[in-house]
């Protein structure tokens, strides 16, 4: 892991035309980019993200500001390039079934702070772009890409405090869902002293999105 100020040295190179410098700022932006693309047009998302590259790689002499800028600016050219998409295809996202997933992120820690671990591994991607729309881009623009509150507001058009209400209620949402119990087995059920006891904490991490 590179620390911002080399970061911020990575995207002055790729600007003045290092091909080095710009697969380091690619191998580091597009994980995070492809996910959160996933939310919003599923299974078109790696398309998507190449067509926005295209842009990034295009555009990028135009760019002014730092790594924390870059990732802001490049969030903003995929979402543009998946709306895009979109409303060629006149039909809304078609989120992952999420339902699949729950019994294998379920277990007995499962709490906000793991829900924030989660966030960043593909299966969760699914659970994510089950919440509300708004929840779900918030969640995955300041915790996947990495963005602040004000930044990810940029991008979606909204204020920094209704942002972190959002991401907040999206954690908070996810959380619930991972603690649901989980069906057990047949052979489980037929014990009446089955249980599968889950407690919920109110995560520190949560409140760092307020």
């Amino acid at each position: 892991m590179m620390d911002a100020e080399d970061l911020d040295a990575v995207v002055i190179a790729a600007q003045s035309g290092d091909e080095q410098a710009f697969r380091l700022l690619y191998r580091t932006q597009q994980p995070a980019l492809l996910r959160y693309l996933r939310i919003l047009v599923g299974e078109d998302a790696e398309d998507v993200a190449s067509e926005a590259w295209l842009q990034i790689a295009r555009d990028l002499r135009t760019f002014s500001g730092d790594f924390d800028g870059f990732r802001g600016w490049t969030a903003t050219i995929a979402r543009h390039r998946a709306m895009d998409l979109l409303r060629s295809q006149r039909r809304r996202p078609q989120p992952a079934a999420a339902d699949e997933f729950l019994a294998e992120l379920r277990a007995a820690d499962d709490t906000a702070d793991r829900a924030l671990e989660l966030v960043t591994t593909d299966a969760a991607v699914a659970l994510i772009a089950a919440l509300p729309p708004e929840q779900a881009e918030a969640v995955m623009l300041r915790v996947v890409v990495g963005l602040d509150a004000k930044s990810t507001g940029k991008i979606l058009g909204r204020r920094a405090g209704a942002i972190r209400t959002a991401a907040y209620r999206g954690l908070k949402n996810l959380a619930a869902r991972l603690a649901q119990p989980a069906q057990p087995p047949p052979e489980q059920r037929r014990s009446a002293s089955w249980s599968n006891p889950v407690t919920t904490s109110a995560a520190p991490a949560l409140k760092e999105m307020r």
